[in-house]
């Protein structure tokens, strides 16, 4: 089996000192150490490397490593940056084209602030209260029971009350409540105006082009950062050509790689994403890619926490 690693990365911060300690991303000491732990056990490689592995049929090194990043955070500059210069490793970079056109915060954002902010217990009772409200206002969506019964089961990452308040924010409830319920918790909980969250947490353009100049990888992960999967066909084609216009500078246009949103892909995604010019596909499936094997538009990627020094969970997928 010849394999591919590729870690996946959201926040990395000088967690204890920032405004939201709470917030679940990787300390940026602790990803300097993953980084030595990478230079001594692994092979870095470039997405360059493995897009001609299966365009051109060029092998990869044994343990060949790939690290991602995802979402186009400021924290991707400021801390994960140059610690990749120091350590000579190239990071690939996802950026929701809308953040830095529109510096808009993302839903998804908005979330995982009002999580790092308040109990959880206390945000799914003030969330159960919502739904009831906007309910008895005409909207119309299963009961609370069924909804806890579907969505209120644990994963690796997050206990059953947090995996079920993302999930009903995140795709359950209609769009436009959604986005209502999300804002109104987001000015409750923290208190901050949206426009001088998003100046503050993403990346902008030209940060983004000095990390190109300096080696990094740029990719697609959509304009508005959707459920790819439960788009229509043309919703999907417009959502990425925007992202495309927007990313010009940074994406070749007839030869990019996606990174879908939240994981969410499907066959019709796929033959419709190569279509417009995409070569490559990441997913947020847990496993280690098997080179020989693996669908290129459907990559697995392993998890920062999966690895040292946060665990040696990597060992499990072999």
């Amino acid at each position: 089996m010849k394999r591919l690693y590729i870690a996946m990365y959201h926040y990395v911060r000088d967690l204890k000192n920032s405004r939201y300690p709470g917030i679940k991303g990787l300390d940026y000491q602790l990803f300097k150490e993953q980084l030595q732990f990478f230079a001594q056990r692994f092979c870095p490689v470039t997405m360059e490397d493995v897009i001609a592995y299966y365009e051109e049929g060029k092998e990869l090194p044994e343990n060949a490593l790939l690290l991602t990043f995802d979402d186009g955070y400021i924290d991707h500059y400021t801390f994960a940056y140059p610690m990749l210069l120091e350590y000579g490793m190239q990071g690939s970079f996802f950026i929701p084209a809308k953040v830095f056109t529109e510096h808009t915060l993302l839903d998804v954002n908005k979330i995982h602030f009002i999580l790092a902010a308040a109990p959880i217990e206390t945000l799914c009772k003030e969330l159960l209260v919502q739904m009831d409200k906007y309910r008895s206002e005409g909207w119309e969506y299963p009961s609370n029971q069924e909804l806890m019964e579907r969505y209120m089961v644990a994963n690796r990452l997050n206990d059953k009350e947090t995996e079920f308040f993302k999930r009903v924010l995140q795709f359950v409830l209609p769009e436009q409540l959604r986005n209502k319920i999300t804002s109104e918790l987001f000015e409750k909980v923290l208190g901050v105006p949206e426009t001088v969250m998003a100046h503050e947490l993403y990346l902008n353009y030209d940060q983004m082009m000095l990390m190109k100049k300096g080696g990094m990888y740029f990719g697609v992960h959509g304009y508005d950062h959707y459920w790819m999967n439960q788009l229509t066909k043309e919703q999907l084609t417009e959502d990425i050509t925007r992202a495309l216009d927007c990313l010009q500078e940074l994406v070749n246009p007839n030869k990019w790689v996606i990174n879908y949103p939240c994981g969410s892909y499907s066959d019709e995604v796929i033959a419709c994403i190569r279509k417009l010019g995409c070569v490559m596909g990441l997913t947020t499936d847990v496993q280690i890619v098997d080179l020989e094997k693996d669908n290129p538009f459907k990559l697995p990627r392993l998890d920062t926490i999966d690895f040292p020094p946060k665990s040696e969970n990597y060992l499990n997928f072999l």
